[in-house]
């Protein structure tokens, strides 16, 4: 077997049907051995049933439960048999020969350890998904309300802005909506760390993969599609939760403790003064039911994060 593909899916069955005819669309057009892994983490909206009936070529592991991303994909990757193995979401479609290009990319490159594909939205825009590993300045600036006032240089180094699109680069870490590794890599550093249930997963990974002497690539020639979030968008809460915890997490493994209490004090600060502003706003009548909302969710985030400690 020279290509598993592994899915992790949970309610977004007609978004992964286009996932799996891109995948057959794309063997077609440039033949490669090629098995598709589908961990389904107890979805409601009939997935497995679809599978079963439209494709039955397709390892359908259902879960009891909701596994989340990370322990799904590991899931996915203990069952798998191929050389290399690719961890794409179920949101994404694969254009063209992507997957040969990406295989044959790597046959050619014996240190290249991780590549990822040069992704788009939905709308044909690019979707930035090439980095350089955060610096605890970036970790302070980045997804945060401070963003916009970011030095100029903090985040386009983090960006890499300096790579164009359709580049083929060294990278530090690539985005894991469609990330190919090698199987060697997999055996000699493991699978996901479990302690992240999504979010900074693929960063965590490839940094270790870096430690070992495995090289990242970006490679800006093979094309997806990745319609972005269609599972996490099902439970705000729990995105904005697991996104900043597992941002600390990152900190505390590879940047140390103090670090990490750094990062969690004015993650927590942030969030404190979004909720203050939003309950101010409704209180002076503006959107009151979507201030209440956000309330809400910023409260959960903080509780969160302060329980993490």
């Amino acid at each position: 077997m020279e290509l598993s593909i592994i899915i992790v899916s949970w309610n977004v069955r007609e978004y992964l049907a286009r996932c799996l005819d891109s995948i057959a669309e794309s063997v077609r057009l440039a033949p490669i051995a090629t098995e598709i892994i589908v961990v389904d983490s107890a979805s409601s909206d009939s997935t497995v049933e679809m599978l079963h009936s439209a494709y039955p070529h397709v390892r359908t592991l259902p879960q009891a439960e909701n596994v989340g991303f990370t322990r799904g994909n590991n899931i996915g990757l203990a069952a798998a048999r191929g050389e290399f193995l690719l961890l794409l979401n179920p949101d994404t479609e694969v254009r063209g020969d992507a997957l040969a290009q990406m295989v044959s990319y790597m046959r050619a490159h014996e240190r290249v350890g991780i590549l990822g594909a040069h992704t788009l939205n939905s709308d044909g825009t690019h979707q930035s998904s090439r980095r350089r590993f955060p610096t605890l300045l970036t970790a302070l600036f980045e997804s945060t309300w401070l963003q916009p006032y970011a030095p100029r240089g903090v985040l386009e180094r983090f960006y890499a802005y300096d790579i164009a699109d359709t580049d083929i680069a060294a990278v530090d870490w690539v985005q894991g909506s469609a990330l190919l590794l090698r199987r060697a890599v997999y055996e000699q550093i493991g699978g996901l760390d479990e302690g992240y249930v999504m979010f900074s997963e693929e960063v965590d990974f490839c940094k270790r993969a870096k430690q070992a002497g495995w090289q990242v690539i970006y490679h800006g020639g093979a094309y997806i599609v990745h319609h972005g979030g269609k599972s996490t968008e099902q439970a705000s809460a729990a995105k904005h939760i697991h996104f900043q915890q597992s941002k600390v997490r990152y900190f505390r493994k590879f940047h140390g403790a103090a670090a990490a209490a750094v990062l969690r004090l004015f993650l927590i600060m942030s969030y404190f003064h979004q909720l203050l502003l939003e309950g101010l706003k409704g209180a002076l009548g503006s959107k009151r039911a979507l201030r209440r909302e956000r309330v809400r969710l910023y409260w959960q985030v903080i509780r969160a994060l302060w329980s993490s400690a």
